[in-house]
């Protein structure tokens, strides 16, 4: 099997790790016995913790969640619940909620017994059952649709059920594979929150997969970045957006500018680099082979600033664009510039006075500061 690098384990503080609660160690997996589609992955959750598998298709994300559910066996390394090893414990056994994207509600059963089956399958009594039944459909809000079929749901009450289900044995972790992908952007919108409530009131560990940035941004405490198989950054929303540590996470983690050159010169945190296209920019070096080396910039178009007078002083980087196009997107304006050799160059600015004057065809002067632009691998 071909020799990959193992990811960087996420290292808790010691203090923390009598609340660990998972963990993946050095795990890999292999369909074929040649190719790896997860490379050493090692991540430690913490009790009570929402961690999102954010990843393009086919970057091992819900490869990972299949182990951590069963479903899969790793082909290297351990997985751990509660410091117990569990690689070869049937799915069953687990005691873990799992929900999926197409629901796997039972048809022919009303939205009350669908939630009854699991508990019992573990042989709880009538009351119990009913009990739990009736506290997991309020907790979703869907107290009065115990008698319908799942038929008669729309599908964002289909979810809530699927959601219910998974709650109503009350497991101590609950797995999500690409939940809410079948919904529409306000449905979408409207789960996530309601998944973030429900996981702050009970307090249940969650570890969710997605390929939606935003969706990852909305609800985790901590997010891991996947491609091909190997974890790019693990970090907080915030973290992993304003401190991506390449350029993989910068570009899938919300929209960026991207410019590309040569380091000309490196001071400490900050360095110098001469674009493809002539120009000069000043931006913090995190992940640079010194001067010589190829740079990607990373920089965020919420970040770029339009200048009037001497707004000039205050800005590290400071050019002037063409304007190619103004879309109005409601509360902001997405403005694509032709600058340093880019004509994707995009710019956001707030829905306010003044911004609405941008045409096509005008040059403005813009700035950035060098603590925005991150120098990144090529």
């Amino acid at each position: 099997m071909t020799q990959t690098l193992a990811a960087e384990p996420s290292a808790p503080a010691e203090s923390d790790n009598e609340s660990l609660f998972a963990r993946f160690i050095d795990v890999q997996k292999s369909y074929d016995g040649v190719n790896l589609v997860v490379k050493g992955f090692n991540l430690d959750i913490r009790q009570g913790e929402f961690v999102t598998l954010l990843g393009p298709s086919g970057s091992g994300k819900t490869t990972c969640l299949m182990m951590m559910a069963g479903f899969e066996t790793p082909t290297h390394g351990e997985i751990l619940l509660k410091d117990t090893p569990i690689n070869g414990l049937p799915p069953h056994k687990r005691g873990i909620g799992m929900v999926f994207q197409n629901y796997a509600l039972f048809p022919h059963m009303s939205v009350a017994e669908n939630l009854a089956f699991p508990l019992e399958v573990r042989g709880l009594s009538k009351d119990e059952t009913q009990q739990k039944v009736k506290r997991a459909l309020d907790m979703v809000r869907l107290g009065d649709f115990g008698d319908r079929r799942p038929a008669q749901l729309s599908g964002g009450q289909q979810q809530r059920v699927a959601l219910a289900r998974a709650l109503v044995f009350e497991p101590e972790l609950v797995l999500m594979d690409e939940p809410l992908g079948a919904l529409d952007k306000n449905l979408r919108e409207e789960m996530q929150y309601e998944i973030k409530r429900i996981h702050a009131d009970l307090g249940v560990t969650m570890i969710y997969v997605t390929h939606d940035q935003t969706e990852a941004l909305t609800m985790s405490d901590r997010i891991a970045v996947f491609n091909d198989g190997v974890v790019q950054q693990l970090a907080s929303p915030e973290t992993l957006y304003e401190e991506p540590d390449n350029a993989f996470v910068a570009y899938f983690i919300g929209e960026n500018n991207r410019l590309v050159g040569e380091v000309a010169e490196q001071h400490g945190k900050t360095c110098t680099v001469r674009l493809d296209s002539g120009e000069t920019v000043t931006a913090m070096s995190v992940a640079v082979d010194g001067p010589g080396s190829r740079t990607t910039l990373s920089l965020r178009p919420e970040r770029v600033s339009i200048l009037q007078g001497s707004d000039a002083e205050r800005f590290d980087n400071v050019f002037t664009a063409r304007v190619q196009e103004v879309i109005y997107l409601g509360d902001h304006l997405r403005t694509r510039l032709s600058v340093c050799g880019n004509d994707e160059f995009i710019l956001k600015t707030p829905n306010a006075a003044g911004h609405d004057s941008l045409r096509p065809g005008q040059d403005i002067q813009i700035g950035w500061c060098s603590v925005d632009c991150r120098a990144l691998d090529a």
